[in-house]
């Protein structure tokens, strides 16, 4: 993960995915759009609501990605300065094995279940749920 430009509201901006993440992607055959469930922060499974911090959060998957298997873990970055978080992941750490893979993949959920709920503090976001869908992406928009 590079630097990251923010936009007005405080949500990231547009990143490209590194050019390792591509080629491990197409590798592993992980299509974009590809999507599975995934438990937000590891640390918190089945809080609701849960409090996610600004900052490296470590998740994991409860469903298969492709080729990884759940529980694989994801290593990515939690914004929370808009009024909706933004999850993207770049790194997949499949279950027996020490090797990180580069991905691009982010957190998506409808009708605003990614909206910050009232009394979230500055650097935290509380949300109703503690998992939803991970996508993967070819490009962060």
């Amino acid at each position: 993960m590079g630097r990251v430009s923010l936009r007005a509201d405080g949500t990231p901006g547009p990143e490209r995915c590194s050019q390792e993440a591509l080629e491990a992607m197409r590798y592993l055959r992980l299509t974009v759009g590809a999507g599975a469930l995934v438990e937000f922060d590891v640390n918190q499974g089945d809080a609701e609501p849960i409090t996610l911090y600004e900052g490296r959060v470590e998740s994991m998957l409860l469903s298969d990605l492709g080729p990884l298997d759940s529980p694989t873990r994801l290593y990515g970055y939690v914004w929370t300065s808009g009024q909706q978080v933004a999850i993207r992941y770049y790194e997949a750490r499949p279950p027996d094995s020490a090797a990180r893979v580069p991905i691009c993949a982010v957190v998506r959920m409808a009708k605003g279940q990614m909206q910050k709920l009232s009394g979230s503090l500055p650097g935290t976001a509380v949300l109703k749920y503690s998992r939803g869908g991970v996508f993967i992406v070819d490009k962060f928009l």
